[in-house]
């Protein structure tokens, strides 16, 4: 079983279809659940989330690194956070062209203008890596995307293990079943929230977690809260239109939103242009940005998470900028790094265009979204950029190297869905916290990890947007 699965379980239909209901039945129990989508306007209809049947190899290696690497990523977002001037210049040309990117950035300057009102900052990220497969056989680990604003599943990740390890022991794998490791992203996001909440310093105020209208992926978001309530720190859930119709600044900059103060500012929400529906929603998010509640994350730090920005951070010399005199530190994230083109206006941005033209299969082509679904492959790359040749459009993209996965064959649990075997890529992710006052870092953590995998017939798209599903690593 070192490499996957072996064939005479993955074969063996009649115990498939057994190890499939036991597999259900225990993500249930566990509390794997979302909501049904039809069932919006109802909270009681539910079903398990979508996941793998089986773990996936994972090599430990490469796992061992990703989790290292992620307090210096957390340091690394903190500070892009806290230099003005190389925001303004990472983003400069993005902001031109790209109004959702540019919306955000006017609120930055805003704040800086007016100064911010709260010293207290608080990161809950998520580093998303691929195993780039060599020629050779073996795997390095190359970074996605990072996901500094409502970065998703720490909750559910919290819960999966034991779904896994029951399907293994029920498998006659018993062994396999006590190699999948312990996993609680939830405990550890919340331990960091509960720090800022705790350095806000009002037994009073709570944690708003600001979510959107329907939420199917509510039990991700509810076992953080509850978390939180076992510490005895007060949660509310609210949406923008709340924060419009009650919203407040007092004479402090205190937010109250429905007659609660508010200390933290957990956003699960406002990641995407469609989630601001109105001028009234772009003002709600201002007003929080200027309140005295810590946001998680804070503008700044929101356009640290941007794709533009990891494109830059790819260029020789800039990781330097923000660890001078650390080499090894500096060459431990860049070893993460798959390869970034700019598609700025110029010389170099013309090359970048060229070179994806010429061989559109090699690459990704990345919009500044988060959520996922949003890139862009093989021949619609070419149509993007010659739609947009001559015109300063193209700079709302990066282009990436694509990654090249080893497909391992799983078989893919989702209700309605047919029980079959697919060919699988897989996803891993890295749950960052840190809180830092001031000057002064107070927390800097790794808590946890999540596994996404899909189906290798699908180019795009995460858990809530249907395509890929829960998985653990199994180390090998």
């Amino acid at each position: 079983m070192a490499q996957g699965i072996p064939d005479e379980i993955m074969m063996d239909g009649a115990l498939i279809k057994d190890l499939a209901e036991v597999a259900k039945d225990e993500a249930l129990l566990q509390g794997v659940l979302m909501r049904i989508q039809e069932s919006s306007n109802s909270s009681e209809l539910v079903t398990y989330a979508p996941f793998t049947l089986f773990p996936t190899p994972v090599p430990k290696a490469v796992f061992l690194q990703a989790l290292a690497v992620q307090t210096h990523y957390n340091t690394l977002v903190d500070k892009i956070s806290q230099d003005p001037d190389f925001l303004q210049e990472a983003l400069a040309s993005t902001i031109e062209v790209d109004d959702f990117t540019a919306r955000l950035f006017r609120i930055h300057q805003q704040i800086l203008k007016e100064g911010k009102a709260q010293s207290i900052v608080l990161g809950l990220n998520r580093s998303d890596y691929m195993l780039d497969q060599g020629e050779d056989g073996s795997s390095s680990l190359k970074q996605i995307e990072i996901n500094t604003i409502a970065a998703s599943f720490g909750g559910l990740s919290s819960r999966t293990p034991d779904v896994h390890r029951h399907v293994l022991k029920v498998a006659g794998k018993l062994e396999e079943s006590q190699r999948i490791l312990d996993n609680n992203p939830a405990s550890g996001l919340a331990g960091a929230v509960a720090k800022a909440w705790e350095l806000y310093g009002s037994e009073r105020a709570a944690v708003m977690f600001l979510v959107e209208e329907t939420q199917r992926n509510i039990f991700d978001q509810r076992y953080i809260e509850s978390e939180l309530w076992k510490r005895n720190i007060p949660t509310i859930r609210k949406r923008f239109d709340d924060v419009i119709k009650t919203g407040s600044l007092d004479q402090d900059k205190k937010l109250f939103v429905d007659g609660h103060e508010v200390a933290v500012v957990y956003f699960r929400n406002g990641y995407m242009p469609q989630n601001y529906i109105s001028e009234q929603t772009w003002d709600a998010r201002l007003l929080m940005e200027r309140s005295l509640a810590v946001k998680c994350p804070d503008i700044s730090t929101h356009l640290a998470g941007t794709k533009k920005v990891q494109q830059v951070l790819a260029r020789p010399g800039v990781l330097e900028r923000f660890f001078p005199d650390q080499p090894q530190l500096v060459e431990q994230i860049r070893a993460t790094f798959a390869g970034l083109y700019t598609l700025d206006m110029g010389p170099e941005g013309d090359k970048t265009v060229a070179m994806a033209l010429a061989a559109p299969d090699r690459f990704v082509l990345k919009p500044q979204r988060e959520g996922g679904g949003n890139n862009i492959y093989g021949s619609e790359i070419c149509q993007v950029l010659q739609g947009a040749k001559g015109t300063t459009e193209r700079t709302a993209y990066i282009l990436m190297d694509k990654i090249h996965p080893a497909p391992v064959q799983n078989y893919l649990l989702r209700r309605d869905a047919p029980l079959k075997i697919s060919n699988c890529l897989s996803e891993l992710g890295v749950f960052g916290t840190y809180v830092r006052r001031g000057k002064d870092t107070v927390m800097n953590e790794c808590v946890g990890h999540l596994l996404r995998t899909k189906s290798s017939e699908h180019s795009d798209g995460g858990v809530a947007a249907g395509v890929a599903v829960l998985d653990n690593p199994l180390l090998v």
